[in-house]
């Protein structure tokens, strides 16, 4: 698979477009994903669950970010500071999550055509 195809699908998803045709959208709403793409026919998620590993990745990196600042000792000095850290990152979390589904669709139809399930295929 080339790189442009990676990068397309991958910005595709982060503007939440059908990773394949790159138009047609994901959602019906803000962040409920439709099945399949209108323009190409694209079935977003094929089998319940396939997305889930992708989820985990793309959920625990901005808290392994976090948790690796405070660590470091980048971080709030005080209550009042460490809550309004915690509200500006639950925030961000809330304001990307069709960005990350975007994201995590596009990971997904990405493996799908790297590694091709036969089962599904027959």
């Amino acid at each position: 698979m080339r790189h442009g195809i990676i990068w397309t699908s991958i910005k595709n998803g982060l503007h939440r477009r059908c990773p394949q045709c790159g138009v047609g959208p994901l959602f019906s709403g803000w962040m409920t994903l439709r099945d399949r793409c209108p323009r190409c026919g694209l079935v977003y998620e094929p089998g319940a669950g396939d997305t889930w590993a992708f989820w985990i990745v793309a959920d625990r990196i901005p808290i392994a970010i976090a948790i690796v600042a405070v660590y470091f000792g980048v971080g709030p000095r005080s209550w009042t500071q460490g809550a309004l850290v915690i509200a500006a990152v639950a925030m961000v979390l809330i304001a990307t999550i069709p960005q990350r589904i975007g994201l995590v669709t596009a990971l997904d139809y990405l493996s799908r055509r790297w590694w091709p399930d036969e089962e599904r295929a027959a």
